[in-house]
């Protein structure tokens, strides 16, 4: 019989290919339970699958914890038409080192690891060598629904193509090159926000040159804008939060907020006019971003970080008259998530979170639908409840009930109504001027 091969970790400083027999992968795979679901239903039962065999670069984690993040759900439910099941999500990942291969140099035995939201990249385009590994022009490998393209993140013995499954499962197998050192004195259970809420806001800040004296906008109060009020802060800015209602107000200055902005109250929306050098948009849900433009001064910027499945329409005038931008941001590379994950040890940063056994995950995935306003972040706890026993616990959880919002009424038209108003006098000055060249040239 002619043995299959997978690629499996190829050298980072060679790029040089390292086979494996795939029998071999199925006779020492690590044998691990996953908490996945068959279908867009989002029905998180427990299953038993098999990581891979510990690689000369890399690390093997018993998974801790695990935080739950609403791209989750987006992606379980598959919102973004690409879902591969069975889906077992998960990319903010904690736990501890239990053995690594014979050529990691970065980690060693009983340290605390973090892997993000992906897993592998190409590690030789031109993005990839800037840092930003999330932007690879020939596409990350994500840690979950996502098959494996650069031969460091095969996930199933024996299986050449096999997606990836991610953390929401009891053991991990990362290349060192994508692991995140997590200092023993942060709390684990609080690590694995980091991996996603955290560098998702510290990335754009980072990117956009947030400094002492910065005014930030955060709109959206839940596991990422509460994680971008505190590193906002850090930084040295000035952070005002911008949520639908008062209900987060408390909420807000709590975590450090130095303003507030109800978006459904007008006469407060029309204060911050101009007030803002950047707003970090954290909204999953689908929402009219040109409600928001207007809190922007000259110059400024909005950055959409949510996943929102239905597009926004932006009409050209507000951005023209007042140099202003729309922009997107996807999580941060390697390098841009140990420096946050650094930041937030050296200042005691911590997320907001609540610690859940796996047998609750299909409530959790209701409170996300439904918008979480509680803005804490949920964390599964592995070590703890992912065991056998889950098998039982979960059989006996219904599956979720998952209400899809209508999107709301769209305000753009009005918002560009009012942004031509505003302008209206500069603009009968560009008209004129344009008529009045037309007609000189036919003379």
């Amino acid at each position: 019989k002619k043995p299959t091969y997978i690629l499996q970790h190829p050298s980072i400083p060679t790029h040089k290919d390292r086979l494996v027999d795939s029998d071999t992968m199925a006779n020492t795979g690590i044998p691990a339970i996953a908490l996945a679901c068959n279908d867009a239903a989002c029905n998180f039962k427990p299953m038993r699958f098999k990581r891979r065999p510990v690689g000369d670069f890399d690390v093997h984690v018993e998974m801790k914890y695990c935080g739950v993040c609403h791209s989750d759900l987006h992606f379980a439910q598959n919102d973004l038409g690409n879902a591969i099941y069975p889906m077992c999500p998960g990319h903010e990942l904690a736990g501890v080192a239990i053995s690594v291969g014979s050529k990691v140099t970065a980690f060693k035995v009983g340290d605390h690891v973090g892997v993000g939201c992906f897993v592998d990249s190409c590690l030789e385009c031109k993005q990839c060598k800037a840092g930003d590994e999330q932007y690879c022009e020939k596409s990350a490998t994500f840690t979950y629904g996502a098959i494996p393209s650069h031969g460091r993140a095969n996930s199933a013995p024996g299986i050449e193509m096999s997606p990836t499954f991610g953390g929401y499962s009891n053991q991990m197998v990362i290349h060192e090159r994508f692991a995140i050192k997590i200092p023993k004195s942060y709390p684990l259970d609080k690590a694995g926000p980091l991996m996603c809420a955290a560098i998702t806001m510290y990335d754009p800040m980072k990117h956009w040159g947030v400094k002492a004296g910065t005014r930030v906008g955060i709109m959206g109060l839940g596991g990422l804008g509460g994680m971008g009020v505190k590193l906002a802060k850090a930084l040295g800015a000035h952070v005002t939060v911008i949520s639908r209602s008062e209900t987060k107000r408390a909420m807000a200055m709590k975590a450090g907020a130095d303003a507030y902005i109800a978006s459904d109250d007008a006469a407060q929306m029309s204060a911050g006019t101009k007030l803002l050098d950047l707003i970090l948009d954290t909204i999953a849900a689908n929402h009219d971003i040109m409600h928001y433009l207007g809190l922007l001064d000259v110059s400024g910027t909005i950055v959409t970080l949510g996943l929102c499945t239905m597009p926004h329409t932006v009409p050209q005038l507000p951005l023209i008259f007042n140099r202003t931008g729309v922009h997107g941001s996807l999580i941060g590379g390697i390098r841009s998530t140990q420096e946050c994950m650094d930041l937030c040890a050296a200042h005691e940063i911590y997320p907001e979170t609540k610690i859940v056994p796996v047998s609750d995950v299909n409530r959790v995935m209701e409170y996300l639908a439904a918008g979480n306003d509680t803005g804490l972040r949920y964390v599964l706890d592995i070590a703890g409840t992912l065991t056998d026993a889950a098998f039982k616990e979960c059989a006996a959880s219904p599956a979720p009930k998952l209400h899809v919002a209508a999107p709301p009424a769209s305000t753009a038209v009005a918002s560009a109504a009012g942004a031509l108003k505003s302008h209206m006098l500069p603009l009968a000055f560009l008209v004129f001027g344009v008529i009045t060249g037309v007609l000189l040239a036919r003379k």
